[in-house]
């Protein structure tokens, strides 16, 4: 992912995510990576992939289960753009 200097980090791999969910990446019902794992293959900081997953999980498009994983909601759950 090729980060722009206009926009806050977090704001980018949020957007990445929810593209990459979109697309059928990361399915409903199924885990996304975890934030170390997300930060290493995007290339940023951890902070901000764990405000990506936090605005993610604020806008509706997961679901955190403490101990468990950040999952996928269903489509029907997904916010309307």
């Amino acid at each position: 992912m090729e980060l722009r200097p206009d926009a806050y980090v977090w704001r980018q791999v949020a957007d990445e995510l929810i593209s990459r969910i979109k697309a059928g990446q990361y399915q409903p019902g199924m885990p996304i990576p975890a934030e170390r794992r997300l930060a290493e293959e995007l290339g940023v900081a951890v902070g901000s992939a764990r405000r990506a997953v936090g605005v993610l999980r604020d806008e509706g498009w997961v679901t955190v289960l403490p101990q468990k994983g950040v999952y996928v909601r269903p489509v029907e759950d997904w916010p309307t753009d």
